[in-house]
């Protein structure tokens, strides 16, 4: 079944969830205070979570196309 999800929905299941869920916020266009309010933080905190979320998603990714590449023959 995972191999059905996108190697960026793999990724961000692997981020632990207050990143997952920051990133999954963003895209689907929540406003920045409203995000700050799901995910319990003051509105300062938010752009150095992203910044972070970015990052950690990013190296996610790089892992995940690596665990491609050795499945295939």
């Amino acid at each position: 079944m995972a191999s059905s999800l996108t190697p960026r929905e793999q990724a961000l299941r692997r981020l632990p969830h207050p990143y997952s869920l920051a990133l999954r916020l963003r895209d689907a266009g929540v406003a920045d205070d409203q995000m700050c309010t799901y995910l319990d933080i003051d509105t300062h905190a938010l752009p150095p979570l992203l910044e972070l979320a970015d990052a950690k998603l990013t190296a996610a990714l790089r892992i995940t196309a690596d665990n491609e590449s050795k499945d295939q023959p």
